[in-house]
């Protein structure tokens, strides 16, 4: 349809951007750390590193991967950490030499990590301690051929660095034993690292940056071909909205740097404009990051909506000094008009809602930041966005607040799925419209908002879930002789939680308890059902497919 959302553009907004900015990502890692050589870049438990540091130790990590372990340009690297400075300095040097970051998940259990290894191939992999006994148990079935170790603690300097590690091996006991005979440590992968030649190859914006992984609606997650152009194209539609200024924010980074939206929004966007990372390790532990906050004159913070919700319930959250803060981002998942216009109430800054995808580097459209106050859209598409509102059986486009798939063309949408060219058909129209699988509205003005979603993708604090994998761990438990899985309303955070539909074997008794605790050894954690119900049938067509909706609509 004809861009009619530009009318409402915030002053300054351009139409369109320059998807070519840049030739490659190292090249606005490079521009940044020149630019701001003495700013710090990252800040983490206390430790800092500047842009003129990152530079040099992801000019000493490339050098290793090159040299040390012989990767070649296109080959694939896993990086399997929460937010800790050794993932922007890991991730710049594998960008650096060439080669595609993986990113994983670093709470996967076995079964989840092996899916992903197996699919990606990696020969590398840079991991942090804490998850190596998990590795161990599936680097046999992969195609790993190193794997880098590092602690939490590892760039925290001294005397810090090996008070931390001690602290979370011996006291808090949080690395489970494991043995990698042949793992090198992150800081000598770093030494060696340091006396070798990098020799950076040429990359174009047609390279692959990125396998970003996604939930897929029928099994096993799928790569996302996520290459250079498609990410700067992202990143320089996020930088032409937010109009940040250079050299100056502070930007608290809670949500893992693994995930699509942290990465581009916070770690890509904010690299680029000088700005200041400040990584938050585990946002779970609420005390502990808003002890952090204290410490901050921050001006910027992106999260999802229970997360934003959870710190509005801490009493010495609402005591903290809100003057700096001048952004506030959601995304993830549905920002709750409850939730935002508490936040507003308390910080004085609205809580700017956007919507994006894994597929599309992630973001497709936001809300201006000169709003007002909350709208409960998803905002208007970014600059060379088009959508598209289609009726999902007929593919023909719908008008004016008809309800229908959302579907977006631009140069942050994916070429396609890693090795998956059934997939990759399947949600793309003739002319490179990406289906979203979201049922929208779009008004004459172009306002997005989002009604419903086709698929039965279930969204947990912004984390897809994928119904039949749930089904299919449930289903390997003795004595279960069917499953299905659904989203349910979150009544404490919003969003959805995961429900669970087992009916048993005949002559069976099923214990619930025993049930969830097969999931939860089978499953990250935000995958586990919450709720589990025993039922002596499920609903099914007359050919006997189960309808997951008819369960869904039910609650």
């Amino acid at each position: 349809m004809e861009r009619v959302w530009q009318q409402d553009y915030q002053e300054g907004v351009p139409y369109e951007i320059d998807a070519d900015a840049y030739q490659s990502l190292p090249q606005v890692f490079d521009h940044a750390c020149e630019r701001f050589a003495d700013r710090d870049a990252f800040r983490c438990m206390g430790a800092s590193l500047t842009f003129s540091d990152f530079e040099a130790r992801a000019r000493d990590f490339a050098a290793f991967l090159q040299n040390d372990l012989g990767l070649q340009k296109g080959d694939r690297v896993a990086l399997m950490m929460p937010n800790v400075i050794q993932y922007p300095v890991a991730l710049y040097g594998v960008l650096r030499a060439g080669l595609v970051a993986v990113n994983v998940n670093p709470l996967y259990t076995a079964r989840e990590l092996e899916l992903q290894l197996v699919d990606a191939r990696p020969r590398a992999i840079v991991i942090v301690e804490n998850f190596c006994a998990t590795l161990a148990q599936v680097r046999g079935h992969t195609s790993l051929e190193h794997i880098v170790v590092t602690s939490l603690g590892d760039m925290l300097g001294f005397p810090k660095r090996p008070l931390v590690n001690f602290v979370v091996r011996h006291i808090k006991k949080m690395v489970p034993k494991w043995e990698i005979n042949d793992a090198i440590g992150w800081r000598d992968a770093l030494h060696r690292g340091s006396s070798g030649k990098l020799a950076p190859p040429t990359l174009d914006g047609g390279d692959l940056a990125f396998l970003q992984y996604t939930g897929g609606t029928t099994g096993q997650a799928k790569g996302a071909r996520l290459s250079h152009r498609n990410m700067i194209a992202n990143l320089e539609q996020i930088s032409a909205w937010l109009q940040r200024e250079e050299g100056r924010e502070v930007v608290i980074t809670p949500l893992p740097l693994y995930h699509i939206f942290s990465l581009t929004a916070n770690l890509l966007t904010f690299v680029k404009h000088g700005g200041t990372n400040v990584l938050i390790t585990n946002p779970r532990d609420i005390p502990t990051f808003v002890k952090t906050l204290r410490s901050e004159a921050f001006t910027a913070m992106t999260g999802v909506n229970t997360l934003f919700n959870a710190l509005l319930q801490n009493e010495d959250f609402r005591k903290l000094d809100f003057s700096q803060l001048n952004l506030a981002v959601g995304g993830g998942m549905a920002v709750q008009r409850a939730v935002a216009e508490r936040w507003q109430r308390l910080t004085g800054t609205p809580l700017i809602e956007g919507y994006g995808l894994t597929e599309t580097s992630p973001v497709v459209a936001a809300n201006p930041l000169n709003i007002e106050s909350f709208t409960g859209s998803i905002g208007l598409p970014l600059p060379s966005t088009d959508v598209s509102i289609r009726d999902p059986e007929e593919g023909h486009e719908l008008g004016a607040d008809e309800p229908g798939e959302l579907c977006v063309r631009g140069p942050q949408v994916m070429d396609g799925y890693w090795e998956k060219e059934d997939a990759t058909a399947a949600v793309f129209y003739e002319g490179g419209w990406f289906r979203t699988g979201d049922v929208a509205t779009i008004d004459d003005r172009g306002w997005l908002r989002i009604v419903d979603r086709m698929k039965d993708m279930i969204l947990v604090s912004g984390f897809n879930v994928t119904p039949s994998e749930v089904e299919d761990v449930a289903v390997m438990y003795e004595g279960v002789m069917e499953a299905a899985c659904v989203g349910v309303p979150d009544p404490e955070g919003g969003g959805e939680l995961v429900k669970l539909f087992v009916v048993p074997e005949a002559g069976v008794e099923l214990d619930v308890d025993s049930v969830r605790e097969h999931c939860r050894a089978n499953l990250t954690g935000y995958k586990v059902p919450r709720q589990i119900e025993i039922r002596d049938e499920l609903p099914k067509t007359n050919v006997g497919k189960i309808l997951r909706r008819a369960l869904r609509d039910e609650d």
